[in-house]
């Protein structure tokens, strides 16, 4: 299967759940926020709705993992069995690995706005991994690494308002900006600057479940995986 190229408003209102694909509009202007939209694409969806089955409910779960992370589905299957054979929970284990590739991370450090975004700017080689450049957005990101940006993307204005734009969210426990950047990015939009700025974050320690970015049971995906 090719990777998804369309729409992905149609694919957050297929699963029913924001999958946060389409940068800060996500969290401005999303059509799923409006009365009566979460529904299924299609001319006939009100028509086909109805009781999910069992195995409808895990499939749902896995789409929306896999569609968040814009993984494929093998590489999807490869990484649930790395997980299974992991000590404690496969699921956590799961979203682990989802949560700290490396085009998540710089994500998630507010490098960039979508997961699409995240992942052009590892493949075009615009990130560093402690000092060197890693153009492969499924590396995995070890706590004490550091992710940082190259420095020909200090003037982008996109980076500088994807920068602001995650001040304001805050970032996750499990993540720490340099500190010239966290006081670089305070204040409004027209004061920030990067002269002088370390644009570089790390990851401090392994995210636990809640500080995920993944709104799925990940019990139903395993349960899906082990029939």
């Amino acid at each position: 299967m090719a990777r998804y190229t369309g729409p992905v408003c149609k694919l957050c209102r297929r699963e029913g759940v924001k999958l946060f694909l389409k940068g800060d509009r996500c969290y401005a202007k999303c059509p799923i926020d409006k009365e009566g939209a979460a529904v299924p694409p299609g001319q006939h969806a009100h028509r086909r709705a109805g009781k999910p089955t069992e195995y409808g409910k895990r499939l749902r779960e896995k789409q929306k993992a896999r569609r968040m992370s814009g993984v494929l589905e093998r590489q999807f299957r490869r990484m649930f069995a790395v997980a299974a054979h992991e000590k404690g929970n496969t699921g956590e284990n799961l979203l682990r690995l989802l949560e700290t590739r490396l085009d998540n991370v710089v994500r998630r450090l507010g490098f960039s706005t979508s997961p699409r975004a995240s992942r052009q700017l590892v493949f075009h080689g615009n990130i560093l991994v402690n000092g060197k450049t890693v153009d492969i957005p499924s590396y995995q990101v070890q706590p004490g690494e550091t992710v940082s940006l190259a420095e020909g993307l200090r003037g982008n204005l996109f980076i500088k308002r994807a920068l602001w734009a995650a001040s304001q969210r805050g970032l996750p426990a499990w993540l720490e900006w340099d500190g010239s950047l966290a006081q670089a990015v305070k204040g409004s939009l027209d004061t920030v600057g990067f002269d002088g700025v370390t644009l570089a974050g790390k990851m401090k320690t392994w995210p636990s479940r809640a500080e995920m970015s993944y709104p799925v049971n990940e019990q139903f995906i395993v349960e899906l995986f082990s029939k």
